[in-house]
C-alpha cells in the first residue's frame, strides 16, 4: 500500500504537460475562448433534467431506504472509480433528495446542469447568488465516494469553516466525513483534517502544506509524517480569483536567516534615495512596475558610495539596495499595497482587499518599506521551497470550479489549466439595472458626485454598497459620509473582522455599506422586508479596477436570484489606473473635452477606461506567463536531477 508519503512523491514527480509558445499559445488560447460551450451546455442540461426527473423515484422513500440507496450507490463508484452516466443521475438524484431533507435546500436545474458540469472537469461561470456552495457539493459527494480524498478550495478562512460545517449534515447522510484546514492549526490537526472524504481549504493553505511535505520528504521524515494524502481531486470555489488573481505570485515557503548589518544597509540606501529625482536620476514605468537608474542616477549611486565600506564598496550591490528604495517609494503605498497596523507592515491583497498578515516581501523590499514608514526592521528570510499556483493545481489528477466571473479568462483558464469555461444561466432572469458610467476630469469632482448619489439614493431607503479599489479610497469616501452626517458601515484591510456580518446585512433598509474589492465574495446580500419594493440593492463602484472582472463581481452583488437591483460605476482620469496604462497627452485631451462638455467626451472616456483595463489585463497576463515558463523551465532543468524514481 502507498503511504501517504509515497504518494507525495509519486504526484509532486509527475511530469506535466509543456505550454505550447508562440503561434501555437495563440491557437491554443483560440480553442479554449471558441470551444463549443452551447452544445455542451445542452448537453448539461438534458442530463440535468433526467436527474430531475429520476428524482421523483426517491421523494417517496423513507429516510432509512433513503440512506441504505445512497450507500448502494456510494459502494457501486467506489468499485468502478468514476459512476457512468445512468449510475450518475441516479446518484445526483439522490443526492438531490438527501439536500432536500438535511439542509432545506433544493437544488433547481442549474444546479444539476453546473454539477454535471463540474464533474465533467469544466469550469462553470454561475451568477452570484445562484447556489455555487451547493453545487460544489454535489460533485464534492461524487469524487469523494471512489475513495480518494476531495479538497474544495475557496478564497478564505471564514468560507472554509463556514461551508464545511453548513454542508456536514448531507456529507454525514452521504456516507462521507467532511473536515476543514485553517491557518492557526497545527500539524497534527491538519493531518486529522485532510483524513476525511471531503477538506475545505484555502489554496495557501494547501499548497503550503504541500511544499512542508515536500520537506519532510527531501530531510528523510526528520519532522514527522506528511499531512496531505495525496493530489487527487480538487474543486476550486472562486475560480477566477484562485486560479488566475492570485497565480501572479508563486508561494514561497521561508525561514528567518540572520543578516549581520542589514538595518543600518537599508537605513542608509533609504536616505541615500531620499536625495535621487524622479525623470532626473531615475525613470519609471507604472504600467510593469519597473524603475531604471538613468546614466545621471548611476553616476549619482557610483559618488554616494565613495569612502563607505562592507557592502557598499561593490557597485553593483549598492546600486540594488538604492533600487529597492526607490521601489518602495514609487510602487507600494500605504492604502494600496499594505498598511500599517500594530507598528507593523501588513501586506494587502490588491485583488480583494484583504490583509495578509502572514506574508513578507523577499529580497530586502519588506525591510525596505518598514524603512521607509519608520518602523523597526524585520529579520530577512531565506526561501526554502516554492511553486507556483499554476503548477501546483495542474498536479490534481481531477479538477474543476466555478466563479461568478470567469468567461474573460476562458483562454487562459484553458491554455494553463485545460479547463473549458460553460456558463451556466440563472434560474430567473436578471433584472439588474446598469447605469452609464460617469467620467469626471478630476478626483475631486468624483466624490462629490458619488456622495449626491448616495445621499440621494439614501432618502429613498434604499440600501446602498459602495465599492472602492483600496483602503485608502475607502477611508475617503467615509471620512466624507460623516462629514455629511451619513451613518455607514467600513470594512476594509484595517476594519474587516466582522467581514460577513457585515456583508450579509448590506441589504437592509437604509444601509450604507463601504467595502474595498474584498466585498464579501462568498456573502450572500440578501434584501431587508420591502427593500426589493423600493428598488432593491444600489451598487456603486467609485473606481474601475485593472480587471473588468473584479468589477462585474461588485456588480453581482445586487440584484441576486431574480431580486431587483441597480449598479453604476464612477471614473475620475486621476484614476491609478488611467495614470499607469495611459500616455499624459491622452489624459491631458480628454481632461479638457470632460470639462468644457464637448459631444461625445464622455464616450471617449468610457472607451479610454475599456482600453486602460484592457492594458492592465493584458500586463496580468504577461507576469503570470512568466511564472508559467519560470515553472516550466526549472521543472526542464531539474529534470535529471530526479533519476528514475528508484534512489
Amino acid at each position: 500500500m502507498n503511504t501517504p508519503t509515497d504518494l507525495q512523491r509519486q504526484r509532486f514527480r509527475r511530469p506535466l504537460r509543456p505550454l505550447p509558445r508562440g503561434l501555437d499559445a495563440w491557437a491554443d488560447a483560440w480553442i479554449g475562448r471558441h470551444r463549443r460551450r452551447r452544445k455542451i451546455g445542452m448537453e448539461f442540461r438534458v442530463a440535468a433534467e433526467s436527474v430531475d426527473r429520476f428524482h421523483l423515484r426517491f421523494r417517496t422513500l423513507e429516510d432509512a431506504q433513503l440512506r441504505e440507496r445512497i450507500s448502494e450507490l456510494r459502494e457501486a463508484v467506489r468499485r468502478g472509480g468514476h459512476p457512468g452516466r445512468s449510475a450518475l443521475t441516479e446518484a445526483l438524484a439522490a443526492i438531490r433528495e438527501s439536500a432536500r431533507r438535511r439542509l432545506g435546500l433544493h437544488p433547481v436545474l442549474e444546479q444539476l446542469q453546473g454539477a454535471l458540469a463540474l464533474n465533467a472537469g469544466c469550469l462553470i461561470e454561475m451568477a452570484t447568488g445562484e447556489g455555487k456552495t451547493l453545487t460544489a457539493a454535489l460533485t464534492a459527494i461524487v469524487w469523494a465516494w471512489s475513495g480518494r480524498p476531495c479538497h474544495v478550495v475557496t478564497v478564505n478562512d471564514y468560507l472554509v469553516e463556514r461551508d464545511a460545517r453548513d454542508l456536514a449534515p448531507l456529507y454525514r447522510d452521504c456516507g462521507l466525513e467532511v473536515a476543514w484546514v485553517t491557518g492557526p492549526m497545527s500539524s497534527e490537526e491538519r493531518r486529522r483534517a485532510y483524513g476525511a472524504d471531503i477538506t475545505y481549504v484555502t489554496s495557501k493553505e494547501v499548497a503550503a502544506d504541500f511544499l512542508r511535505d515536500t520537506l519532510r520528504d527531501s530531510r528523510g521524515q526528520a519532522r514527522g509524517p506528511a499531512v496531505l494524502r495525496g493530489l487527487h481531486a480538487a474543486l476550486v470555489d472562486e475560480a477566477d480569483s484562485v486560479l488566475i488573481d492570485e497565480a501572479v505570485t508563486p508561494l514561497i515557503l521561508s525561514a528567518p536567516k540572520a543578516h549581520p548589518g542589514l538595518t543600518a544597509t537599508v537605513l542608509h540606501a533609504r536616505d541615500l534615495a531620499s536625495e535621487l529625482v524622479r525623470d532626473v536620476h531615475y525613470g519609471v514605468d507604472t504600467a510593469r512596475r519597473e524603475l531604471r537608474l538613468t546614466d545621471a542616477g548611476e553616476e549619482a549611486v557610483a559618488r554616494m558610495g565613495g569612502g563607505l565600506s562592507g557592502l557598499w564598496r561593490s557597485p553593483e550591490r549598492r546600486g540594488e539596495w538604492i533600487r529597492q528604495a526607490l521601489v518602495a517609494r514609487e510602487f507600494y503605498q500605504p492604502g494600496r499595497q499594505y498598511v500599517v497596523l500594530d507598528r507593523q507592515i501588513v501586506i494587502v491583497d490588491e485583488a480583494t482587499g484583504r490583509p495578509m498578515p502572514q506574508r513578507s516581501w523577499r529580497q530586502g523590499l519588506h525591510q525596505a518599506i518598514e524603512a521607509k514608514e519608520g518602523l523597526e526592521l524585520t529579520p530577512p528570510t531565506e526561501t526554502l521551497a516554492r511553486i507556483s499556483f499554476q503548477r501546483f493545481f495542474r498536479l490534481y489528477g481531477r479538477l474543476a470550479g466555478m466563479s461568478g466571473t470567469c468567461r474573460e479568462t476562458a483562454a487562459e483558464l484553458w491554455h494553463v489549466y485545460r479547463l473549458p469555461v460553460l456558463p451556466i444561466p440563472t434560474h430567473r432572469p436578471s433584472q439588474r439595472r446598469q447605469g452609464a458610467d460617469r467620467v469626471f476630469p478630476r478626483s475631486k469632482d468624483r466624490w462629490e458626485s458619488v456622495i449626491d448619489e448616495i445621499r440621494s439614493v439614501h432618502a429613498t431607503g434604499r440600501p446602498i454598497l459602495v465599492g472602492t479599489r483600496s483602503v485608502a479610497a475607502s477611508e475617503e469616501v467615509a471620512a466624507r459620509l460623516e462629514e455629511a452626517g451619513l451613518p455607514f458601515q467600513l470594512l476594509n484591510a484595517v476594519h474587516h473582522r466582522e467581514e460577513a456580518r457585515v456583508i450579509a446585512r448590506a441589504g437592509e433598509r437604509d444601509r450604507i455599506t463601504i467595502a474595498t474589492n474584498m466585498a464579501g465574495r462568498g456573502t450572500d446580500i440578501r434584501l431587508g422586508p420591502d427593500v426589493a419594493l423600493l428598488g432593491g440593492l444600489h451598487v456603486i463602484a467609485t473606481e474601475r479596477h485593472g480587471s473588468g472582472r473584479v468589477d462585474r463581481q461588485l456588480f453581482g452583488r445586487s440584484a441576486r436570484q431574480g431580486d431587483p437591483g441597480s449598479s453604476v460605476a464612477w471614473a475620475s482620469l486621476e484614476d491609478e489606473l488611467l495614470r499607469q496604462n495611459l500616455p499624459h497627452p491622452l489624459l491631458e485631451a480628454l481632461s479638457g473635452a470632460l470639462s468644457h462638455r464637448l459631444p461625445l467626451a464622455d464616450f471617449a472616456a468610457v472607451w479610454a477606461i475599456r482600453l486602460a483595463q484592457w492594458r492592465s489585463e493584458r500586463e496580468g497576463r504577461r507576469r503570470r506567463e512568466a511564472v508559467v515558463h519560470a515553472d516550466q523551465w526549472i521543472e526542464e532543468s531539474l529534470a535529471f536531477t530526479e533519476g528514475d524514481g528508484n534512489d
